[in-house]
């Protein structure tokens, strides 16, 4: 990794540790902030912790902040909303800008550049109403995985293998008010590459018993496997890496991120998402790849919030 650029803590002056949101993913956000927000008081930098509900203007405002460490997941935090916000206010914040975090948090759309710029993504089939089931078979087959498009932690996404359980997945991505697609389903191993200050960090390998790692998985089950070493070769490695590091650059995430992606039972790569706030709990991928380069939870903590201070 590049040396630390900043060494004085006062240089990052009054840091607000913006935590929670009205998502769906407000529990993991309290969690990963306050895991944030720990490792900066421990480093000895200024920081308040500010939970955002549905109002981040006011909930900002006249509180003499120099920058944002923003732990918002989800819909409010990652979409570009709060970073239209800090940008209007003149807020330097971590994490990608407007266009990246409103691209990124919309995964249909997020496929659609990966797709255009030749990278290669499962196929899908937008699902707007019932009327869409047959053509999706007809085109995906079995089994597919149902997905809301803007939302993370792989809320509302079941598998289907068969007409009915599309029918009732349809029903449960649709309470989740976005676009709704399936996506083919596919075998093979499932991989996450974490990308931070345009370097990417040390492939993991994940493992689950569950049909697919799923909101359980990821934050409550004891039986998820985290493979680091990942079991790839150096060359495949590095490939998966490189990929990682153009997926994000064709979106235009900076800063950090985390980019899942699997390869298949032929060995193809399928880029599956980018997240641009990803987890900071003790379940999280970001910390644990940073941990298999040498680099400590708050050393990850510094380097994100360096990342700040690029604009």
């Amino acid at each position: 990794m590049k040396p630390l650029r900043i060494k004085d803590a006062n240089k990052f002056g009054h840091v607000a540790v913006v935590i929670g949101g009205a998502s769906a993913e407000r529990e993991i956000s309290l969690s990963s902030g306050m895991a944030v927000f720990d490792a900066l008081k421990r480093l000895n930098i200024n920081a308040t912790v500010i939970d955002v509900n549905n109002n981040a203007i006011t909930a900002l405002a006249k509180k003499n902040i120099d920058r944002v460490f923003n732990v918002i997941h989800g819909r409010g935090g990652e979409d570009g909303v709060l970073q239209s916000i800090l940008q209007i206010m003149n807020i330097p914040y971590t994490g990608s800008g407007v266009m990246a975090s409103a691209l990124t948090m919309d995964k249909l759309r997020t496929k659609l550049c990966w797709k255009g710029f030749g990278l290669t993504t499962p196929k899908w089939f937008i699902l707007d109403n019932e009327s869409d089931i047959e053509p999706c078979i007809n085109k995906l087959g079995f089994p597919v995985i149902v997905k809301p498009s803007e939302e993370g932690s792989s809320i509302g996404m079941s598998k289907a293998n068969n007409a009915d359980e599309l029918q009732k997945a349809l029903l449960i991505a649709q309470d989740y008010q976005c676009e709704v697609y399936a996506e083919s389903w596919v075998k093979g191993e499932e991989y996450t590459v974490a990308v931070l200050d345009k370097e990417a960090l040390a492939v993991i390998r994940l493992e689950t018993p569950n049909e697919f790692y799923d909101f359980e998985a990821k934050y409550q089950s004891s039986t998820t496997q985290y493979h680091c070493p990942c079991g790839l070769t150096e060359q495949q490695e590095n490939e998966l890496k490189s990929l990682a590091l153009k997926a994000c650059a064709v979106v235009g995430v900076k800063g950090w991120g985390r980019v899942d992606m699997f390869i298949d039972e032929m060995g193809v790569t399928q880029l599956i998402e980018v997240n641009t706030v990803p987890g900071m709990t003790d379940h999280s991928l970001v910390p644990m790849a940073a941990k298999a380069e040498g680099i400590k939870f708050d050393e990850l903590v510094w380097r994100i919030l360096e990342t700040s201070l690029n604009e």
